[in-house]
């Protein structure tokens, strides 16, 4: 059975690929994700604000009263500091390089034009199959119109990928006006990919202090139906990758969204709750569900059920607004 998949004009042996975070940044767990059966690897963001803090902290703590006591710097040992920048971020990039096999996918989130393209191109030229730009910004600004934003981005995109010469995925949030018009000029602008979606992590408020403070929750598989919208409306409409993040949780949830038309699946919170190992599960369900079916591929069934190819498109549309609110009833009227 054909499990092999093409993301981002790379040739996958597996649509499962854990996606970046704590799991991937442990070099301890590559091999047992590799042994497990993922197609790739996204390593955890390099956070562009994280690397200058660094960097602006222990330039502070070297110059700190250089202006009063600057004689003492000729006769005051020097002190070993740790690496700022962004050199463990590449070190990382070239480790799994070394230890795997499959592709290894670097994740970028940038807060400037010139640090996106920055720090691209040094992953870049660390060794990364490809680059996956990270774009979690909500947009908060009421001076900001839709148009600014997407342009902004649009740019963005044009100038790091003028930069690389691997491909680039774009990883975006789902808070778009008209989202396949935005998905089309992304893949205009030279996206290879687009990886749907990023996760919005509300804030929660503390009643004791008083204060905003955050609160991280592991998705769960109700969380994988806004991909499958999008993935199942943009299949055949935009040709570049798609890849669908979120809410993936178990086997079904990533047939689902083979289905509706992913080139691959991603997944981080389940790999978090139930180890590497998780991955073997996922992909045992797949290979009994095809072999139930008589498929022999994974790209025999992808995009069977996309809104191109399903006899009724509305169910991906309004007309699944209506049906879903009058289709609940109350436990005694069942």
């Amino acid at each position: 059975m054909d499990l092999r998949t093409n993301y981002l004009g790379l040739e996958l042996r597996s649509p499962l690929v854990p996606s970046a975070g704590p799991i991937t940044g442990n070099p301890a767990m590559w091999q047992r994700l590799q042994d497990a059966g993922a197609g790739a690897i996204v390593l955890p963001s390099l956070f562009e604000e994280e690397i200058e803090y660094e960097a602006f902290a222990v330039g502070f703590a070297e110059e700190h009263g250089v202006e009063a006591y600057g004689e003492a710097l000729s006769y005051l040992p020097t002190l070993d500091q740790p690496p700022v920048g962004p050199g463990r971020h590449l070190a990382l990039v070239e480790q799994a390089r070394e230890v795997l096999e499959i592709p290894v996918i670097a994740s970028l989130n940038g807060t400037s034009p010139g640090g996106w393209v920055r720090y691209a191109k040094h992953l870049a030229d660390a060794g990364a199959h490809a680059i996956e730009l990270n774009v979690y910004d909500v947009v908060v600004d009421p001076d900001l119109s839709a148009d600014d934003v997407e342009r902004r981005y649009v740019e963005l995109v044009e100038e790091v990928k003028a930069e690389i010469q691997v491909p680039l995925a774009v990883k975006l949030g789902p808070w778009f006006t008209a989202f396949g018009n935005f998905a089309r000029r992304l893949e205009a602008a030279g996206a290879d990919g687009l990886v749907l979606f990023n996760r919005l992590y509300q804030p929660d408020i503390d009643l004791d202090s008083l204060e905003v403070v955050p609160h991280l929750a592991l998705s769960t598989s109700v969380a994988a139906r806004l991909p499958l919208h999008w993935v199942a409306n943009l299949h055949g409409t935009v040709n570049c990758s798609l890849a669908a993040t979120s809410g993936v949780h178990d086997g079904a949830d990533a047939l689902k969204l083979l289905l509706a038309g992913a080139d691959v699946v991603m997944s981080t919170s389940a790999l978090l709750r139930h180890g590497p190992e998780h991955l073997v599960v996922i992909e045992r369900f797949i290979r009994q569900w095809m072999a139930d079916r008589d498929y022999d591929s994974v790209a025999e069934l992808r995009g069977s059920v996309s809104r191109g190819n399903v006899p009724d498109p509305q169910v991906y549309e309004r007309g699944n607004y209506y049906r879903v609110i009058h289709s609940w009833r109350p436990d005694h009227h069942r």
